[in-house]
């Protein structure tokens, strides 16, 4: 299970990162394998607050990474 969770916030993360090549502030997809949990959803948490700055057609495109439990 937790490894799913893993693999889910790792593919989440991946996305997020590609969708903002064009920032300075990225983190290298390779050091994620290093993170815990914790890190990842906290990570993943950040990336996804930078929604509040795009366009509506942006926003619309990362919703689909959105996890509603």
């Amino acid at each position: 299970m937790k490894s799913l969770v893993r693999e889910e916030l790792l593919s989440d993360i991946e996305a997020l990162l590609k969708y903002g090549e064009g920032d300075k502030d990225t983190i290298d997809p390779s050091l994620l394998k290093y993170l815990d949990i914790e890190s990842l959803t906290s990570t993943k948490r950040s990336l996804l607050s930078r929604v509040n700055k795009l366009s509506d057609a942006d926003i619309e495109w990362l919703e689909q990474f959105k996890r509603y439990e």
